[in-house]
């Protein structure tokens, strides 16, 4: 029996995941779900993110589960988001499939244990669909682009001083500081996926302050993780970073209202 293969993000999914049990400290929406299926994974645990708004964390369990791959969902709770070794380590099950609960899996089971069950899953071998564009610009009569980006894995070299409203989790990958923001950008906004275990939804913030950028959180219960249209347009702040903070952004500030304030026109 292989040993499962940890990755801190599903952007990070290449040929030897195929046919793999992957322990991912992504969050348990539709794009790390399908890279995970692009992957050819045998089977898939994520982070639930604190589930959120429309039930959007698990969203891709259930995406799989249409193709017929086994994935689960770890409580954001019980294991740091971006930290696949912690979620391996310490993770509990909050959520099956149908699939890998065919398989044994149910919730408040340890995510090792989990891994045992799903390595009896079969590695999907179809067609994945592909996904609908996940880069949009969002209209602004400001100074500055602004673009909803579903991850922060499509910022582009041009964005550069740009605000990027991402539908992606505001942890650190692997808890460490990375390169995930590829260019210098002015703000950027991410989903807290519920906080969670020592705030590690949240802990890129400082990280953007070290770099000069603007940061912020929005509440997980008030915009959908992965869809960063929903960050600017339900999404209410629940975290800032010092330099956003020093711009005008505040705790509970609707994310509208903190990019109007950014462009100026607030």
């Amino acid at each position: 029996m292989d040993t499962p293969l940890t990755l801190d993000t599903a952007t990070r999914a290449a040929a030897n995941a195929a046919g793999r049990v992957v322990v991912c400290g992504s969050h348990g929406g539709l794009y790390p779900a399908w890279l995970l299926a692009r992957a050819r994974v045998r089977a898939a645990l994520l982070n639930d993110a604190g589930i959120g708004k429309d039930g959007a964390g698990l969203g891709g369990l259930l995406w799989l589960e249409k193709l017929g791959i086994a994935a689960c969902a770890v409580d954001h709770a019980s294991a740091r988001i971006g930290d696949a070794a912690d979620m391996l380590a310490n993770g509990r099950l909050s959520h099956a499939n149908t699939v890998a609960a065919a398989l044994g899996c149910k919730a408040g089971m340890p995510c090792t244990e989990a891994t045992q069950h799903l390595h009896r899953a079969h590695a999907y071998a179809g067609e994945v669909p592909t996904l609908g564009e996940g880069r949009a610009k969002i209209p602004a009569s400001g100074h500055r682009d602004v673009w909803a980006l579903d991850s922060i894995a499509l910022v582009q070299p041009d964005d550069r001083r740009a605000i990027v409203m991402t539908g992606s989790h505001g942890g650190l990958f692997g808890g460490r500081n990375d390169d995930v923001v590829k260019v210098d950008l002015f703000a950027a906004f991410f989903n807290d996926a519920g906080g969670g275990k020592d705030d590690a939804g949240m802990s890129r913030l400082p990280v953007l302050d070290e770099r000069g950028i603007a940061g912020a959180t929005v509440s997980a219960n008030t915009a959908r993780i992965g869809d960063g249209r929903s960050t600017y347009e339900t999404g209410v702040l629940s975290r800032v970073n010092g330099i956003a903070n020093r711009l005008g952004l505040e705790e509970g500030m609707a994310a509208r209202e903190a990019v109007a304030r950014l462009l100026g026109l607030a």
